[in-house]
């Protein structure tokens, strides 16, 4: 065979002017399909935003345990938590559940009350002796005064008066009886005194526009006497009728003092100007056992269930047959129903016209207010059960689930993001809540 020649191929490099399209070297319009670059941008934004975001906030988180026992006292008030255990007075801030003060205070109360910016400690007792009141200061946890006798608050002013209450089947009340004297709430020392030959009944009452309260005490001889608050000085007199005077007749209600009694025909209801005590109106109200103040009106409680009524004229505004009661939530109400069998609320109403803005069959109001002054509510279930807490959204006429509790979970107070709650076994928990994490 011949030998093979090998021939070396030869590039040649011919160039744009050899008729080459120019958008070889530069393109004037994209390869990639035109949805690409949207979908890129959008894919790479849920990348950084997914790898960037928080985990979502729990709707409860616990602030604070506090060891006490099933039946120690503790109080929220003023942006603070203040409790009683083991001897010890203590306050905690709501906002960081730091701890504030602890005072030594080694006699157990049967409850917390305030008044005048002082904590008054009144011991609880089965005896017949008197064992006075302890003025702690709120703010600091200082001892401020004692007082020999009870120290006693009214709503709707800060004036504090010592007085000496006769015991009886229905408690202490408002019934009084001796001496009543007006303390200053720094010294504790009086500032004037009205005596009481038998017994009577005392009562705060609204002054004309911004001048505060005035003392009302209506004697077991049915006379009334207005007292100005700062210096003592009687205002306005008369006699009113034959009633069973006590902690809940009379009531003050839109401004007025309002007075269930017996009439020439059966039970009336009197209504009397608070500054001159001069009769206003009266109307029957023949099944009537109680009156409660409803927001701006009166309502009359009994046997034909719930009859709200203008205290400045006594005309009715609204009923409601099947409820036999309510209680005063801010500018609403929760009314409960009648029967036997009714454990727990009916709705809340609006306290100007009756109008029921949630349903609350099956969930127990909670004391205190969210931040924006709504109602939280907890499940009826049984003891020791597990439970859960909601805001009643009456604007919407529905209840907002915010998270479950633990199991035996009782005895609970709202504040302001704060909920505060006994365990089962008698632990004070603290948690701070949001709202808007909320179960749906």
């Amino acid at each position: 065979m011949g030998a093979e020649t090998f021939v070396e191929p030869v590039l040649i490099e011919l160039g744009l002017d050899r008729g080459v399209p120019e958008t070889y070297e530069r393109p004037r319009r994209s390869t990639a399909p035109p949805w690409f670059a949207p979908v890129l941008l959008v894919v790479l934004l849920l990348v950084s935003s997914g790898a960037s975001a928080a985990p979502p906030k729990p709707p409860l988180t616990t602030l604070l345990r506090i060891a006490m026992s099933p039946s120690d006292p503790y109080l929220v008030t003023g942006g603070q938590l203040l409790t009683q255990t083991f001897g010890l007075l203590t306050a905690y801030d709501l906002d960081s559940g730091a701890l504030r003060w602890r005072a030594g205070q080694p006699i157990p109360v049967y409850r917390l009350r305030t008044g005048g910016g002082l904590l008054l400690m009144r011991p609880w007792t089965t005896s017949g002796t008197e064992p006075g009141t302890t003025a702690i200061s709120v703010a600091t946890g200082a001892l401020e005064w004692r007082n020999a006798r009870s120290v006693i608050t009214f709503a709707g002013s800060d004036a504090l008066l010592a007085v000496s209450t006769p015991r009886s089947l229905s408690g202490t009340g408002r019934r009084v009886q001796g001496a009543v004297e007006v303390l200053d709430p720094v010294t504790g020392m009086a500032r004037w005194q009205l005596r009481v030959p038998s017994t009577g009944v005392v009562l705060g009452v609204p002054g004309p526009a911004d001048t505060g309260s005035r003392l009302l005490l209506i004697r077991d001889d049915r006379t009334a006497a207005l007292f100005d608050l700062t210096d003592g000085r009687q205002l306005a007199g008369r006699e009113l009728p034959s009633a069973n005077y006590g902690p809940d007749n009379p009531v003050v209600a839109g401004g007025l003092v309002v007075l269930r009694h017996p009439g020439a025909f059966g039970m009336e209801v009197s209504a009397y100007d608070p500054v001159t005590l001069r009769p206003v109106w009266t109307e029957p109200a023949d099944g009537t056992v109680e009156v409660r103040a409803c927001g701006l009106l009166a309502c009359f409680l009994g046997e034909h269930g719930i009859r709200a009524v203008d205290p400045a004229t006594g005309d009715e505004r609204w009923t409601r047959p099947g409820w036999q009661t309510v209680e005063e939530r801010g500018t609403t109400l929760v009314a409960y129903p009648t029967g036997d069998d009714a454990t727990g609320p009916a709705a809340l109403v609006d306290s100007a016209t009756g109008r029921v803005l949630a349903d609350l069959a099956g969930w127990r109001p909670v004391a205190g207010a969210n931040r924006s002054g709504g109602l939280l509510v907890t499940r009826v279930v049984p003891a020791g059960a597990r439970t859960m807490v909601a805001v009643v959204d009456q604007d919407r006429g529905r209840l907002r689930p915010i998270a479950e509790l633990p199991a035996g979970t009782s005895d609970c107070e709202a504040a302001p993001d704060r909920l505060v709650c006994r365990s089962a076994s008698g632990e004070l928990v603290v948690w701070a809540y949001d709202e808007a994490a909320g179960v749906s």
